[in-house]
């Protein structure tokens, strides 16, 4: 079978499944594993973002929104040669990838006979589902059983030690995670359920609905005693460099989790932003941040960081 992916996330499950011979088209932000360096590219950027600050960016996206365009392009020439079977794409963010309405036009002007399947996992377990049904599509439903039984085996691991700390007296952090820095956004989708399976308690964030825009008055209102820094698409060191260009809103010095040191910068692209296996490392390195005593070194290297003020 010859699959294209046009998601980051879905490259990485393709790969996660044994399949990465039959990968034969990516994005140009699917960086992982290592080993889809040197696939072809079917996608580029519309805009160069490049040092943009947060707030140009968000500038950007609202505008493609609100235009019903996308940041991204997609290269029809290189799509029709490389003869895929199946696409892998979503429709749940128009903006974050080439839009499921161009790729459907795009297919049935090549070739009507290729299946295009949309991934639209809004939860852990919707990705985990993700997860059989790319295995279902590409005949390795025992590949994709064994694997989302390691990541549950995994998950409940983490949450057991969660469940015995509590009942040995331990608490659950308050947590404020940020997946956009200017303007400040609440987690959505996946990640207030990562926060909550690692043991910690998310304030303004949502299970299953989208990130929203919030204001640095309303964290200071919920006054966080952790504030993660997460921003969607960005690795570790772009949070790193975006946040070191952003402005601290007034009252910021106040907060309970800037008082304490506990800022955390982490890999959002990496563990948050895609809904792919490595959502479960996540979960592991949120634990890490929550309780160090009880989780130790589980956290992937370099996935996250304390800042200052």
């Amino acid at each position: 079978m010859r699959i294209v992916s046009l998601l980051p996330s879905a490259t990485e499950i393709v790969c996660a499944l044994g399949l990465g011979d039959e990968l034969v088209g990516v994005t140009h932000e699917c960086d992982w594993p290592p080993e889809v360096a040197g696939k072809p590219v079917v996608t580029r950027d519309t805009h160069d973002l490049g040092e943009l600050p947060s707030r140009e960016i968000h500038a950007l996206v609202t505008a493609a929104m609100h235009g019903g365009s996308s940041l991204y392009a997609l290269d029809d020439e290189k799509l029709e040669a490389l003869e895929p079977d199946l696409i892998l794409t979503q429709e749940l963010c128009h903006v974050c990838a080439v839009s499921y309405r161009e790729v459907n036009e795009v297919v049935r002007a090549i070739d009507a006979s290729i299946t295009v399947v949309s991934l639209e996992p809004t939860s852990i377990e919707g990705i985990l589902n993700t997860i059989t049904t790319v295995g279902a599509m590409t005949e390795s439903e025992d590949n994709a059983i064994d694997l989302v039984e390691s990541l549950r085996e995994r998950l409940g691991t983490v949450e057991e030690k969660v469940q015995a700390r509590r009942e040995a007296g331990g608490r659950s952090p308050r947590v404020v995670g940020l997946e956009w820095l200017d303007p400040p956004f609440a987690s959505g989708h996946w990640v207030p359920e990562q926060i909550r399976r690692a043991g910690g308690w998310e304030l303004l964030g949502s299970d299953g609905e989208r990130s929203v825009q919030t204001t640095w008055d309303a964290v200071s209102e919920v006054d966080p005693e952790m504030l993660l820094l997460m921003p969607c698409g960005f690795h570790l060191a772009e949070t790193l460099a975006t946040w070191e260009r952003t402005r601290r809103p007034p009252g910021y010095e106040d907060l309970a989790a800037v008082r304490r040191g506990r800022v955390f910068a982490l890999d959002g692209s990496a563990y948050f932003s895609r809904p792919g296996p490595r959502v479960i490392d996540g979960i592991e390195l949120l634990a890490e941040i929550f309780d160090p005593d009880a989780f130790v070194d589980i956290a992937p290297l370099g996935s996250w960081t304390p800042v200052g003020p």
